[in-house]
């Protein structure tokens, strides 16, 4: 006789047990996890969206792990192929486990409470008691008083042959609370999700008496959703008229800063009136949609250079970077693309309140505050590299193609000029201005997102505070004048708390049993 051979699954047996592992519970917690692992690069790593001049220095100071982490997005973590992978299974997961269990839910929110067992002294809970009253008498007590707690009520039987009973059960609301949570959970992640989709992330840095216009020609760095519309773009404009920051001056806290304060002329729309806006820490500015933060700042020192010829060939601010974000001492760059006959670039440094170090040779800033501003340059004259198509941040020089002018850097005050030699031209530090950088994030996402995670906590918090669980009380005839009463309980997921004053209230209602010493001595009297 031939062995019965093994049957085959089958492609449609294969994608119903794929189904139901990515849909359990243990798969997404199991992608939580990972969700959690993959955002830590993240929060360790600059990020492209945020800091792009502090991903280009990574890369330029680690040549080995950053072209290996940029391979692996791991500077642009959270709009990664790999992190949208996890993302979009967590949500299939969770949408596949929660949405059964809720219709479940709610057929067994419809159901009856189940009918009394047989024998109630077996249950976890059990008491019992005897009284004079009739058995429906006692059923009908009992039920007035736990519909009285609450609880939803079946009732069955007559108790003439000791199967009467009522069975009573309430705390359903801790699974609900269970599948509210979940349910936040999945709309949650979808209005992350959108925000993400449909909103845009931009960075500017803006000096005083500058301004900028809501379109992408303004912006330092810009992140859009995959279905933005760069038309979609609200058409709102920010001027910044000053900045202000405050620091502690003594104690061991010196240089420490205490308050920012960024004041704006803002307009809502073209041709709207201008409305004034102290931008703070942490105080956002909210226009079109959008919130605008105050993210840092800096010193812009002001330069006129003027070329071979005599000619103002650059005037103006020119925002530098700090390096010391403790004393801000700060460098950066000027470019001479129009100076004549040659093309002249500036490395400079910056310090807020100059001074000399311990030793007296060199100079350092001693506050971040501009107490004694000053500025030292190295010039450089050849081609800027400009016109060779490929794009350079305003914050560096190339020098590969330009020769160092021979000039002994030194200190400059407000006012004071190089002189270049070889009739190259002249730079004059002419004083200074403060930039503040500014991010402007619109996320339709967030107002959802907040409202789900509120949902989501007050579904967690009410499925540990409530419990499930059911009382029976079944009542019988067992002589004349006497009804033995039974009460069980079972919690279902912890403790019950309401069994003892439930059998208490019901001794309470209870009509003393009268034996015959009892019926004797009433006689009697």
């Amino acid at each position: 006789m031939a062995e019965p051979g093994i049957p085959r699954i089958g492609v449609a047996g294969w994608a119903r047990w794929g189904w139901r592992q990515l849909t359990s519970m243990r798969t997404a917690l199991v992608l939580l996890f990972l969700i959690a692992v993959g955002a830590v690069p993240g929060s360790m790593l600059p990020q492209r969206g945020q800091a792009p001049e502090r991903v280009a220095d990574y890369l330029q100071r680690h040549r080995t792990l950053g072209p290996l982490f940029d391979r692996l997005s791991l500077f642009d973590v959270f709009a990664a192929p790999w992190f949208a992978a996890i993302y979009i299974l967590l949500f299939v997961s969770l949408a596949g486990c929660v949405i059964p269990r809720a219709w479940r839910h709610f057929a067994m929110i419809r159901a009856r409470p189940p009918a009394a067992p047989r024998q109630l002294s077996r249950l976890p809970l059990a008491a019992s008691y005897e009284t004079a009253a009739p058995p429906a008498e006692v059923l009908a007590t009992a039920a007035g008083r736990l519909r009285g707690r609450r609880f939803r009520l079946e009732t069955a039987g007559d108790g003439a042959t000791g199967g009467a009973w009522v069975a009573a059960e309430k705390g359903y609301l801790r699974e609900t609370g269970n599948l509210v949570f979940h349910l936040a959970l999945l709309a949650l992640l979808f209005a992350v999700g959108a925000g993400a989709m449909y909103g845009y992330k931009g960075n500017v840095l803006l000096t005083e008496g500058k301004g900028f216009s809501n379109t992408l020609a303004y912006y330092d760095a810009f992140r859009p959703g995959r279905e933005f519309s760069p038309g979609s773009l609200p058409p709102f404009s920010v001027r910044l008229d000053d900045f202000t920051a405050k620091y502690v001056v003594t104690g061991e806290r010196r240089g420490q800063p205490t308050e920012f304060r960024a004041r704006l002329r803002v307009t809502d729309r073209p041709g709207a009136r201008e409305r004034p806006y102290e931008l703070r820490v942490n105080h956002p500015l909210e226009i079109g949609g959008a919130k605008v933060y105050l993210l840092g700042h800096g010193y812009a020192p002001t330069f006129t250079v003027r070329d071979g010829r005599g000619q103002v060939a650059f005037q103006g601010p020119v925002p530098f970077l700090p390096d010391d974000g403790r004393t801000f001492t700060s460098e950066g760059v000027i470019k001479v693309p129009d100076a004549a006959p040659t093309q002249l670039g500036f490395i400079g440094l910056f310090w807020p309140t100059a001074a000399p170090d311990a030793s007296g040779r060199t100079t350092v800033s001693a506050f971040p505050a501009p107490i004694n501003p000053m500025v030292a340059l190295f010039p450089f004259k050849g081609d800027l590299g400009l016109d060779s198509g490929v794009p350079q941040s305003v914050y560096k020089l190339d020098a590969a193609r330009m020769q160092r002018i021979n000039v002994t850097p030194r200190p400059l005050r407000i006012g004071e000029t190089v002189t270049l030699p070889d009739g190259a031209g002249s730079v004059t530090y002419t004083g200074y201005r403060e930039w503040v950088s500014l991010s402007v994030n619109h996320d339709p996402g967030r107002g959802p997102a907040l409202v789900a995670a509120i949902i989501a906590i007050a579904g967690i918090v009410t499925s540990f505070l409530v419990r499930r669980r059911r009382v029976w009380v079944r009542a019988a005839r067992v002589a004349e004048g006497r009804t033995v009463v039974e009460i069980g309980g079972l919690a279902l997921g912890g403790t019950h708390p309401e069994f003892d004053d439930v059998v208490a209230d019901l001794r309470a209602t209870a009509l003393p049993v009268m034996n015959a010493d009892t019926a004797d001595l009433a006689g009697k009297e």
